[in-house]
């Protein structure tokens, strides 16, 4: 086993080399990544995550880094002596658990990513939806609290940084014009953020392989979904449960423009480049 890893300066070349048109496919376009699930609490998979981010802004791709929190926010949540409730997979937010949530997703887990990028060598900003008012927000339903529903995202921020030629690294928290912070979900946030920099493509880091016609056989994994198939996959069952609202975000992106969304699995190392820079893939694509 260990031989296969011992590349010769040959092979080396040669990845590099086969790797040249997705590098030319993506060169100084944006691509927006949402990152979550396991590969945020493994640190192994989270250095392979940020080591993938680097690379590909090294080779002028513009990276766009989208994240959540969950766990942390539960975690925090539990120390206070509050219980995580949620309802269709979102979070219950009243206004103490709305601090809390801008406390983590802001502070700790935005400047930790921000951190570990930078300590690489990439050079990384964080930033969150109420920077430059980014991510416009109004109250969802009552009864979830302060969860917000994106009324409008403002580009200008994200691009000013990537112009500059830093990776934005955003918080999903929103504000409304009367000042109201609002928990934003980050699979929505990332969909309406990569629409807004009219992004190539959209990749989101799941903890399954894809779309998969059998949900216990990764090897029936559907390569590519048309977005008018998706309904029908709804229907047979096939996208179930909480893949729902990940789908419906990934066709609202398309819908909105964005050219290309991945939904890739964030559990394997290097997942990001094995899909951008080969031929085969590794998730599910929506066109």
């Amino acid at each position: 086993m260990n031989n296969d890893l011992h590349l010769n300066n040959a092979q080396r070349a040669g990845i590099l080399i086969q790797a040249l048109p997705y590098i030319q496919k993506y060169y100084n376009k944006v691509i927006v990544v949402k990152y979550g699930g396991n590969a945020m609490i493994n640190e192994e998979l989270k250095a392979a995550v940020m080591g993938d981010i680097v690379l590909l802004s090294l080779i002028g791709i513009k990276v766009v880094l989208v994240h959540g929190g969950g766990p942390e926010i539960s975690e925090m949540l539990g120390k206070i002596g509050k219980k995580s409730e949620f309802v269709n997979g979102l979070r219950v937010t009243d206004a103490e658990s709305m601090d809390i949530v801008q406390q983590v997703l802001t502070g700790k887990v935005n400047k930790n990513l921000v951190n570990l990028l930078n300590g690489i060598g990439g050079k990384a900003i964080g930033l969150c939806g109420i920077d430059g008012h980014m991510i416009k927000a109004k109250q969802m339903d009552p009864a979830l609290g302060f969860v917000g529903e994106v009324t409008d995202v403002d580009p200008q921020p994200i691009l000013d940084v990537l112009e500059k030629g830093y990776i934005p690294v955003i918080a999903t928290v929103g504000c409304d014009a009367e000042g109201n912070s609002y928990n934003i979900n980050a699979d929505t946030a990332a969909a309406r953020i990569a629409s807004a920099l009219k992004a190539e493509s959209l990749i989101s880091m799941t903890d399954i392989s894809g779309i998969l016609r059998d949900k216990d056989d990764p090897e029936t994994l559907i390569p590519v979904v048309h977005v008018s198939e998706a309904p029908q996959l709804i229907r047979e069952g096939i996208i179930s449960g909480g893949m729902i609202p990940k789908v419906n975000c990934c066709i609202e992106a398309i819908r909105r423009g964005v050219k290309r969304v991945f939904i890739i699995d964030g559990r394997i190392p290097h997942s990001i480049l094995i899909e951008m820079m080969t031929d085969e893939g590794i998730g599910t694509m929506f066109l």
